[in-house]
């Protein structure tokens, strides 16, 4: 059996940076997201001599039966995982009042539930071969997030539950990190519904050093990455400020974020 690492949406952004690292570090490949031309694209990319090609994956993990596809394609290439990194998530800007809940029910299923069974689903083989999770988080998971209510909470799952993991499997050998960057350039916003106004802040920073810090934090076995010493600041200030004062400034930060009607898509 072939050790890999998976990595879900590693068609842009995070997990393109992410599956980059991975490949330097000699690690063989599993991309998972829906968009294969990407897929492909970056698989030939980063496709190193002597190794077996990434295999791609085109498979949405908002469907209930996405992990058992995952299964199913490892079994069938005799592939286990040594690593699994959740990268895959999406948030909706608005309240949560007006946005459609359908929708807002999809980032569930996507950001935890998909995230929690492809978490689990693996910790035997990720045992004997003495890997780890990467749990792609946020710093949103440090706050209550009016404007994206549910985006926000999601991300309060993802860090609580990888800290419990980390502690459940680290007597088992195994690394469990929450990754948690702040804002990054990449294709979030867009799909958030989000408009970005001016120049990025002091708190963003690349997709690539995300992923290079998220990895290095990974094999060290550090329970939660956050990268940017202005984002580590940050995720402190629900310690020192009055919640009722974070509530009112996340909620003007989204109110401003959001396009008016005409310029919806």
């Amino acid at each position: 059996m072939t050790p890999v690492a998976i990595i879900t949406g590693a068609s842009a952004g995070i997990g393109l940076e992410l599956a980059r690292v991975f490949a330097r570090n000699g690690h063989a490949l599993v991309l998972v997201a829906r968009r294969a031309e990407r897929l492909n694209a970056l698989a030939a990319e980063i496709a190193a001599p002597n190794r077996p090609p990434p295999l791609v994956l085109p498979i949405d993990l908002g469907r209930a039966d996405a992990v058992m596809q995952i299964i199913d394609a490892l079994k069938a290439r005799a592939l286990t995982p040594q690593y699994v990194v959740n990268n895959a998530g999406f948030g909706l800007l608005g309240t949560a009042v007006t946005l459609d809940c359908d929708e807002q029910l999809a980032v569930i299923d996507l950001n935890i539930r998909a995230l929690t069974a492809l978490s689990l689903a693996f910790v035997d083989s990720i045992v004997q071969t003495r890997g780890g999770i990467l749990n792609v988080g946020s710093v949103a998971g440090f706050f209550p997030g009016p404007g994206m209510a549910v985006y926000y909470a999601s991300k309060a799952y993802v860090l609580s539950f990888s800290e419990g993991l980390h502690h459940e499997l680290r007597p088992r050998g195994v690394r469990v990190t929450c990754l948690c960057p702040g804002p990054v350039e990449t294709e979030f916003a867009a799909r958030a519904g989000a408009i970005e106004r001016g120049p990025p802040g002091i708190l963003a920073v690349s997709a690539a050093r995300v992923a290079e810090e998220g990895y290095r934090g990974l094999m060290r076995g550090k329970p939660v990455v956050i990268p940017g010493a202005a984002n580590k600041i940050v995720s402190f200030l629900p310690r020192l400020l009055p919640k009722s004062l974070i509530l009112t400034i996340l909620a003007e930060r989204q109110r401003r974020r959001t396009p008016s009607p005409a310029l919806r898509t």
